[in-house]
């Protein structure tokens, strides 16, 4: 199982997604960020380090991107005894639902998302910091959101927030019971509750507990206490949003306000997005 593992996921990663990660596993390689319209296109080493084994993973966390799967991978090591596999990029892959459901069928998945205009908009944060940093030009978002005075739909952040199309897709191929959606802006207000869900859905024994969490001041977000240890999310999570022009703004909410209404009908609940 775990050598068909590593040939299904190579396969997805090579064209789709970003390089998987795993907690009880191994550390994953570190890899550059994307262009701002450039396909995640990475060829990421399945290979463990020697002295180390590879484990099928318990569940996968697919996604969002730019929805809060680090946050929920750092939540859930509080666990010991799982192994959990994060690629962000999987949500929005046309190949990955049928790949991973070839390899086990019956795995259980996690699905994390946020409000869709605010994920474009710290998707686009990600991929102008990155570019700062590698010395690249970069854009103002009001002109990556908006061509030719319309909406810019083609643009990727916006087409990985049409949660609607991508569902459909996984539902495909596994049933609504097997796929477990955490509310992202929830988990960051408020983690306990979202993540006890998270439990009972993997069948996970009431391990984590309100003093596993502490809200640092300084970041603005929680940081995690576990075995005597305190840590935080790296510093480039979290940062801060830029302002993005009302008229924009109002623009990208009323696209996706269909696509939300059309995602809450296919997972039968519904979320507090604009």
């Amino acid at each position: 199982m775990a050598g068909l593992l590593g040939s299904v996921f190579l396969l997805v990663l090579q064209t789709y997604a970003a390089p998987p990660e795993f907690i009880q596993v191994w550390p994953s390689a570190s890899t550059s960020g994307p262009g701002l319209l450039a396909n995640e296109t990475v060829t990421p080493s399945l290979v463990p380090p020697p002295g180390t084994s590879k484990h099928t993973p318990h569940s996968i966390i697919i996604g969002v991107r730019k929805g809060g799967t680090r946050a929920l991978l750092e939540m859930l090591d509080i666990h010991p005894e799982i192994t959990i596999e994060k690629t962000p990029g999987y949500f929005t892959s046309p190949l990955a639902p049928a790949r991973i459901h070839a390899m086990n069928s019956s795995i259980r998945l996690l699905l994390i998302l946020r409000d869709p205009a605010e994920r474009v908009i710290s998707d686009y944060t990600q991929v102008y910091f990155n570019r700062l940093e590698n010395h690249k030009p970069v854009q103002a978002i009001e002109d990556m959101l908006v061509r030719n005075g319309a909406l810019n739909t083609r643009y990727k952040a916006i087409q990985r927030s049409l949660y609607d199309v991508h569902m459909r897709n996984w539902l495909l191929y596994f049933p609504l019971e097997q796929i477990h959606i955490v509310d992202g802006d929830t988990l960051i207000r408020d983690p306990l509750p979202e993540l006890q869900k998270v439990e009972r859905f993997l069948e996970l024994p009431p391990r984590i507990v309100a003093s596993n969490f502490y809200f640092n001041q300084t970041k603005g977000f929680y940081c995690i206490r576990s075995d005597g240890r305190e840590r935080c999310l790296h510093e480039s999570k979290g940062r801060p949003h830029p302002p993005v022009n009302s008229t924009v703004l109002q623009q990208l909410r009323s696209y996706f306000r269909q696509h939300n209404r059309n995602f809450y009908r296919l997972v039968g609940r519904t979320f507090n997005w604009h």
